[in-house]
């Protein structure tokens, strides 16, 4: 082999090695900021598929029902508590911070954090979900307009 070749391949597994570390630095980066959404039946009893629960400090996404009257505000600070469930168990949401507009006992939320034990989830966001009827004040004022306007041409196309 030629040392003009030699040098060639030298070059081509550099690359090709440089380039399989940063695929696999990357894949590890987005693995360790992975969140993975649970249930709260899924939180305590494990995934349907495996089994998986959580471990203690993983970064996580709950999403759920806020039950009613579980809702608990600390006077001298901004901390929430709250328990949130689906069909079956519920699990402890403890927040510090200001809430969405949309929450409200009985409201659909998600809220992404940390496990603290295997039925409290630490929150650092909360998020309200909305039922599929909402929508936007402009939007709704829009479309009335737009309903009398086509109410007011119809009226003229029959001659009223």
């Amino acid at each position: 082999m030629t040392p003009r070749r030699q040098k060639r391949l030298v070059i081509v597994l550099a690359v090709v090695l440089g380039l399989g570390a940063t695929v696999g630095l990357v894949l590890y980066a987005l693995n360790q900021n992975m969140n993975l959404f649970y249930t709260p039946s899924e939180l305590i009893n494990g995934k349907s598929d495996g089994g998986a629960r959580p471990e203690i400090g993983q970064r996580l996404r709950i999403g759920g029902m806020v039950v009613k009257g579980s809702v608990k505000r600390d006077p001298k600070s901004l901390r929430i508590t709250f328990k949130v469930a689906d069909i079956g168990p519920s699990v402890t949401v403890i927040y510090d911070g200001i809430l969405p507009d949309l929450f409200r006992e009985g409201q659909g939320i998600v809220a992404q954090g940390v496990l603290i034990n295997p039925t409290t989830v630490k929150a650092s966001e909360v998020l309200a979900k909305h039922d599929e009827n909402y929508m936007p004040p402009e939007v709704a004022d829009a479309m009335k307009i737009n309903h009398k306007q086509l109410k007011y041409t119809e009226e003229q196309l029959q001659g009223k």
